[in-house]
């Protein structure tokens, strides 16, 4: 049973016999934009104008290192204190995981009325 606001749009009766169609928009795209970061400097603005091309949104992040050698030893070092973060994050999040898991069977133990519901743990039996 379907009441009248979960109708669907082709279900709703049309008011004045008139027919609705789709219309299919095209993007086209936009010349002589002006993007946010260019608009706050003019001279950036200028260049862009000048040069018909879009600026390279990455270029103010590059560093010019082509006189500093790369550090290989800095480098691994942060890889491997990365790695160890990472494992250590993973380690905690099973821990607690797994905490989380066994106090939810001794309360639902104790929510079904058991009684006894710590665990009992026994020693090994001795082998002669």
């Amino acid at each position: 049973m379907r009441d009248s606001s979960s109708r669907l749009a082709q279900d709703r009766p049309e008011g004045d016999g008139a027919r609705h169609t789709a219309q299919v928009l095209q993007f086209r795209p936009r010349h002589g934009a002006v993007k946010p970061d260019a608009a706050a400097s003019p001279a950036a603005a200028g260049a862009e104008a000048d040069d018909g091309a879009l600026p390279d949104d990455l270029a103010r992040y590059e560093q010019d290192r082509e006189d500093e050698p790369i550090n290989y030893a800095q480098r691994m070092l942060m890889n491997v204190i990365a790695v160890v973060v990472v494992s250590m994050l993973i380690g905690v999040g099973v821990w607690l995981a797994d905490t989380i898991a066994e106090m939810e069977r001794d309360q639902d133990c104790v929510l079904q009325g058991r009684q006894n519901c710590a665990p009992i743990e026994l020693p090994a039996p001795v082998q002669k």
